[in-house]
């Protein structure tokens, strides 16, 4: 057996020494599910299962591959129609498919701005945008978190290009970004706004940015489609010039093999399976106002489907993660270096199909570990 470099060995074992050495788990499809992100429950869903089924019997050749990247032999007229249809949709000029999120802003943020100019992000903002930053090598100014005046004394000194990258819905606290402010702020400095809709997407319909009507004012949006909408990919919404941008020096696009055609059929069939089905996302709202009434004073709601339990509050944290296991519920215990030192949390994800027995289960086990601090 080839033996592991020093340092990669070291720093395996000092994870498993921290008490955050990473392993893959299998969790069971028949408990109750707190932990995955299919909010409106459509990678559960029959009847969409059964549509997309149809699709493929009367067209197998969406079974194989692209072949190529999008710029040799990958490209197609239905992958081209469907992305237009996106646009559509979403009332912008132009939408570009990806293979995941994470590739999405890698192009974004790897390589629209220059080692001269300034991204300025919010604190919580995804991994994928710091790694998209290293790409570009541009200057990265972190704000905190959702706060506006910060954002605004970072926005008086910044030189360059500037952007500014935030979450529309964040994925590990849950709650929401003042995006009509920072849109009055960016229109105020010049700055080109970037809203990652990865978690919002499904959730608040076509996301925030269009039910707030901002599409004008934001620079490019990211959507998702392996979250809410239960299928996998991602789009950016821009206008044409952004997208013709990132095919033009995008690297992550540009060098990657395209997406499948059955992947952009699936993407296309779960939004007309959102449009079919609207009073999912109502199901999911109650779901969530269930959680509000019932949860205990001592435990942080969000507006959202994500909620968080933090784990100072917890007296015996390997005795609650076994006792919610034995119960069959799945739950996700998230540590540094996912968050911060000291605001490591359980990650309770609500979704369209939870009932009020779940939830009520749930705070039944997590009560009985309650520590006041």
């Amino acid at each position: 057996m080839i033996k592991l470099p020093e340092s990669l060995q070291y720093r395996l074992n000092k994870r498993i020494i921290q008490g955050n050495y990473r392993t893959l788990k299998h969790y069971s499809s028949c408990a109750v599910d707190f932990i995955s992100n299919d909010y409106l429950g459509f990678s559960r869903d029959l009847v969409f299962q059964k549509e997309l089924l149809h699709t493929v019997v009367a067209n197998p050749k969406l079974l194989t591959g692209s072949t190529g990247s999008r710029l040799i032999s990958g490209n197609s007229e239905l992958i081209e129609d469907i992305e237009t249809n996106i646009a559509s949709l979403h009332k912008v000029e132009a939408a570009l498919l990806f293979g995941s999120g994470y590739q999405a802003n890698l192009a974004l943020f790897g390589n629209l701005p220059t080692s001269k100019d300034t991204v300025i992000v919010d604190e919580l903002i995804h991994r994928s945008v710091h790694d998209g930053c290293l790409l570009s090598k541009a200057r990265k100014w972190k704000f905190k978190h959702n706060n506006l005046q910060d954002l605004e004394r970072l926005l008086k000194k910044a030189s360059g290009e500037v952007y500014i990258a935030i979450e529309s819905l964040y994925s590990m606290d849950g709650d929401l970004a003042p995006l009509e402010q920072i849109c009055v702020l960016a229109r105020r400095y010049g700055a080109f706004l970037i809203v990652d809709e990865a978690h919002a997407i499904g959730v608040y319909g076509l996301g925030r940015v269009y039910s707030l009507a901002l599409q004008d004012q934001v620079f490019a949006t990211l959507v998702t489609y392996g979250k809410a909408m239960g299928v996998h990919g991602a789009a950016v919404l821009a206008s044409h010039k952004v997208i013709n941008s990132l095919i033009n020096y995008a690297t992550s696009f540009i060098y990657s093999t395209a997406i499948t055609e059955l992947m952009a059929v699936s993407i296309d069939k779960a939004y007309q399976h959102l449009f079919n089905y609207p009073d999912v996302i109502d199901k999911l709202q109650f779901v969530i106002s269930t959680y509000h009434s019932l949860a205990p004073v001592w435990i942080r709601t969000t507006p959202g489907p994500i909620q968080t339990i933090f784990l100072s509050n917890i007296k015996d944290k390997v005795c609650l993660v076994s006792e919610l296991e034995t119960a069959n519920i799945n739950t996700c215990i998230i540590v540094w270096p996912t968050v911060a030192v000291g605001t490591e949390r359980i990650r309770i994800c609500l979704h369209a199909f939870n009932t009020q027995k779940d939830i009520i289960s749930l705070f039944n086990i997590i009560n009985k570990h309650y520590e006041s601090n």
